[in-house]
């Protein structure tokens, strides 16, 4: 098996064989007994170049070239913060949380794929597992856009010199902690330049000759609308199909549902306890009310009846606006003036079915 020869190892052997000072003959004489190209050697020498098919360098020269050459760029320092999010009264744990917190407990590299209807808690249930087991948490919110240079980092210009600023990937294997990639099913093929970092390893940083090691703890979270093959009925347009070998170095996948009415109705009411809406009868039976429109609009759009969902998210952001303009209907409506006319009008009527005390506006 041929042995590599690197390029401190060549100029070692130019010096060695001719001295410091060296023309074009003496190079196209080395390269002739290596088996190197001349353009390969003089590309090496370009740096000590003097003049046409001349070179000087020195011993000492050729050692803090080769050496040092990667500290000529600077980089940027680690951040030093912390990244442990934030515990939230409002979370209520469902469906797979008890594993995905089992998975980062563990501080194995295991990846994980959360795929799921939007606002139905695939990110919060992340971030609130992380704040649970105080792990720090780098959450990158991917598109169609993202690429090497987002993830891994790059150069900037810092103080008109040319420095390397490390990506949240990169980041997170130095630190150990936990990578979301949210939304991945938005990414592009440029995607794969996680690959090796998602078989567990570490990544060479080529344009500043460094490998970075994963940290004791580093893992990966992704989430998605989809399960990575483009989304059939439209819902979710701009998702992509992603790379069938990216997405086999997921060993899991969690397919996460919307709460049951029982779970939601714990989480709308932690919001109004958080927003200082006091639990009256009312607010209760209000609470009650829009669980129960939810679960049957969810099971309708399950049965083709309709083409629209009422998530999660949408209940809290109804109970938010009840908290601020202090009445059921107009919470409701401003909150469904997202849909288009018809779908708005039968979601209101579905809704004043359930609740017919519903305040005269």
């Amino acid at each position: 098996m041929p042995r590599t020869i690197n390029s401190k190892q060549h100029i070692d052997a130019l010096v060695d064989t001719f001295g410091t000072e060296l023309n074009a003959d003496m190079v196209k004489a080395y390269c002739n007994q290596s088996g190197v190209s001349y353009q390969t050697i003089t590309k090496y020498l370009n740096q000590y170049k003097v003049s046409r098919g001349h070179w000087n360098l020195t011993v000492d020269e050729v050692k803090e070239q080769l050496e040092q050459s990667v500290a000529l760029v600077g980089k940027t320092e680690s951040v030093h913060q912390n990244l442990i999010p934030a515990k939230d009264d409002t979370f209520v744990q469902f469906g797979n949380f008890s594993n995905l917190k089992k998975v980062i407990a563990s501080r194995s590299f295991y990846p994980v794929f959360i795929t799921g209807m939007s606002g139905n808690g695939k990110t919060f249930g992340v971030e609130q597992a992380c704040a649970q087991l105080n792990r720090e948490l780098i959450r990158v919110n991917i598109t169609v856009e993202t690429d090497e240079d987002d993830l891994i980092g790059g150069f900037r210009l810092v103080n008109g010199e040319t420095v390397w600023h490390n990506g949240p990937v990169i980041e997170a294997l130095q630190r150990g902690a936990v990578l979301l990639l949210d939304e991945v099913d938005l990414a592009s093929n440029k995607i794969l330049c996680l690959q090796s970092i998602m078989e567990g390893k570490g990544v060479f940083l080529k344009k500043i000759g460094e490998y970075v090691k994963p940290a004791a703890g580093f893992t990966i979270i992704a989430t998605a609308n989809t399960k990575g093959k483009g989304s059939d009925d439209g819902r979710f347009i701009g998702t992509n199909v992603l790379n069938e070998a990216f997405l086999e170095r997921f060993p899991v996948t969690f397919e996460q549902e919307y709460p049951t009415p029982a779970v939601e109705n714990k989480m709308l009411r932690a919001t109004c306890e958080a927003l200082n809406v006091p639990l009256t009868g009312d607010v209760e039976q209000f609470i009650a009310y829009l669980c129960d429109w939810a679960d049957i609009v969810r099971k309708t759009f399950k049965d083709g009846g309709i083409d629209e969902i009422i998530s999660t998210r949408r209940l809290v952001h109804i109970i938010r606006a009840y908290a601020i303009f202090g009445k059921k209907m107009t919470a409701v409506e401003m909150c469904l003036n997202r849909f288009d006319e018809e779908t708005k009008s039968s979601f209101i009527q579905l809704y004043t079915k359930l609740d017919g005390e519903t305040d005269a506006e």
